[in-house]
């Protein structure tokens, strides 16, 4: 999850839009009635690996909420599908997100909802506009994150709607 919500925050940093005008995001929908609450996932299910993980839980995973236990286990198991490599820059996120004031991380929350209710063709081109922003050399990221800072909200505002309008650039190899 942490990693998502980088990846996100980063995302919709990129698409610039996002990260000075709001966005009024709908409010979420009612569950349905149909819905029915995840089961409890009793300690003993889980494998001995995830119980490893998970031992600071053991004693209060009776108590802790059924959303909760499938959550950490579900967490669990993808930790353990990590390579090495995925794990210490898992790691590093998390950190740096604990260390995160805690309006920078409802911040972050924030605009992960808004990305998460954009329709996935729009995701998608927030998507396609960060990769193109992490390719560009560091120069030139850095002088665009200034020329952002310098504008006012209107000139932003009219710089997001020019990018959606403007066709996707074609990538030209070298």
């Amino acid at each position: 999850m942490i990693r998502a919500l980088f990846v996100c925050a980063s995302l919709l940093a990129a698409a610039a839009g996002f990260a000075q005008t709001p966005v009024s995001a709908p409010p979420p929908a009612a569950p349905p009635a149909a819905a029915a609450a995840p089961a409890p996932k009793a300690w003993n299910s889980l494998s001995p690996q995830q119980q490893q993980l998970l031992q600071s839980h053991q004693g209060e995973w009776n108590s802790l909420p059924a959303d909760r236990q499938q959550s950490l286990a579900k967490g669990s198991e993808r930790w353990l599908s990590m390579t090495p490599q995925q794990r210490s820059s898992a790691q590093q996120r998390f950190t740096q997100w604990r260390t995160m004031p805690p309006e920078q991380r409802q911040l972050l929350r924030q605009r992960w909802q808004q990305y998460k209710s954009l329709p996935p063709e729009r995701q998608q081109q927030v998507r396609e506009s960060f990769n193109r922003f992490r390719q560009m050399p560091p120069e030139r990221r850095s002088q665009l994150r200034q020329q952002w800072r310098q504008m006012t909200p209107e000139q932003r505002h009219h710089a997001v709607q020019q990018m959606r309008a403007a066709p996707p650039p074609r990538h030209v190899p070298r």
